[in-house]
């Protein structure tokens, strides 16, 4: 049997995070992986660029059960020691507002220095390993189709079913669930929302610059100004993905969940209306009611507003009723769209969801079930806002289950 102090399984990027900061501390690592290299879900991380951190910190910019939970993890090893890290394996940084990237602008850059790190460091990776069994005596005894395994300390890095082709694909839950832990709910997030709202039709591709509210039976759940990127049947872009976790669990639990969007968000209702008339009646001789949108909205989406508005695209501009115009100003600034749901793990970034905080310890994410037993990344219930949070929360959780999975007992 191979013998090592710290087991972990899951080699993406709070994995190798974690692998690397135990095999500091000169301990034997064996970082365990299914799929035939490691880090292949860091290579999609802003569109292939790595958006690896982001100068804003806060639990504002984090989600779970308890976002707060985050706040001792990345006290020990937040953004500045994140950059920190990574401009020493060789990663220089180029932040373009406050996003941090390599400044080759290749996510394989990044997978590249952990590589490199995890060797020079001389931790076991075993590739292409699949779980067949995890036993808890003493120690943890990991049976695989490789051999077995046994170590003094087990950390899970497995994420959760975002992104299957990178590797999450729900297959340790059991394993998880076996050592009595419980999964909050997990549903796609940051991902499209889907919606069969006429208006849309006929707007996919169609970008703008939005206020979205989302509305869960009546509630708003969640507000936010962005780029919005129409799709067919749904909604997609920044905004949209950062409400997307809010819809997911709405549309679970059966509730009726619509976006609001307001698609002249820095104006008022009056300020839109006092431009229209504008457009309209000062402005709007010669001009059909489609034209007279036209420099203000792109063409599809005006004559979807007029549509809505039961305004003749045709008719002279200077013919539209004030009352008419009202209602168009009304659809603008409050266009509500019904959600039925998002679109599926494969196209999500993360997910929400995951191991319930509250069965670990928020100073060194050790089990309160299971001792010497600990979780880091997606596998947890906190998932972060689009922005290099993500990947923050795996780079302080990796290095936090890491370290004190390496000094347990001391």
């Amino acid at each position: 049997m191979n013998k090592f102090d710290v087991l972990i399984i899951g080699a993406g990027a709070s994995g190798c995070m974690a692998a690397i900061t135990a095999a500091r501390q000169n301990k034997r690592v064996l970082l365990i992986e299914h799929l035939d290299k490691i880090g292949k879900k860091i290579l999609s991380t802003g569109n292939g660029k790595c958006n690896y951190t982001n100068q804003m910190q806060g639990t504002s910019y984090y989600r779970g059960t308890d976002p707060v939970f985050v706040v001792q993890i990345m006290q020990q090893f937040g953004m500045e020691e994140t950059v920190s890290f990574f401009r020493e394996l060789g990663i220089f940084p180029k932040v373009k507002n406050g996003y941090y990237y390599p400044y080759s602008e290749q996510a394989s850059s990044v997978v590249e220095v952990l590589s490199i790190e995890l060797k020079r460091l001389q931790v076991t990776i075993m590739l292409s390993c699949e779980l067949q069994s995890i036993r808890k005596k003493k120690n943890f005894v990991i049976e695989t189709n490789q051999g077995t395994f046994c170590g003094s300390s087990l950390i899970f890095a497995t994420g959760l079913l975002a992104g299957r082709k990178a590797g999450s694909d729900g297959s340790a839950f059991p394993y998880i669930e076996q050592m009595g832990h419980h999964f909050i709910d997990v549903v796609p997030s940051l991902v499209q929302m889907k919606s069969q709202d006429s208006f849309l039709k006929n707007l996919a591709g169609i970008r703008a610059e939005i206020g979205l509210s989302l509305k869960v039976n009546g509630e708003e759940v969640f507000t936010d100004y962005g780029e919005l990127l129409h799709i067919d049947k749904g909604l997609s872009g920044i905004v949209s993905f950062q409400a997307s976790r809010f819809a997911a669990y709405g549309c679970k639990q059966g509730r009726k969940v619509e976006a609001v969007i307001d698609y002249y968000p820095k104006g008022s209702f009056m300020e839109l209306l006092e431009l229209l008339e504008e457009r309209f009646v000062t402005y709007g001789y010669d001009k059909t009611a489609l034209e007279a949108l036209i420099g203000l909205f792109p063409y599809k989406l005006g004559l979807a507003f007029l549509e809505k508005a039961k305004i003749i695209h045709t008719m002279p501009a200077k013919q539209v009723k004030a009352n008419q115009l009202k209602t168009l100003a009304r659809l603008i600034k409050q266009l509500s769209v019904t959600i039925q749901g998002t679109k599926e793990y494969a196209d999500a970034q993360v997910c929400a969801g995951g191991v319930a905080t509250a069965e670990l310890h928020n100073n060194s994410l050790e089990s309160k079930f299971v001792p010497n037993l600990y979780f880091c990344g997606e596998v947890i219930d906190i998932d972060g806002m689009c922005g290099g949070y993500n990947l923050q929360w795996a780079w302080s959780s990796g290095y936090v289950a890491g370290y004190h999975a390496a000094n347990t007992g001391e």
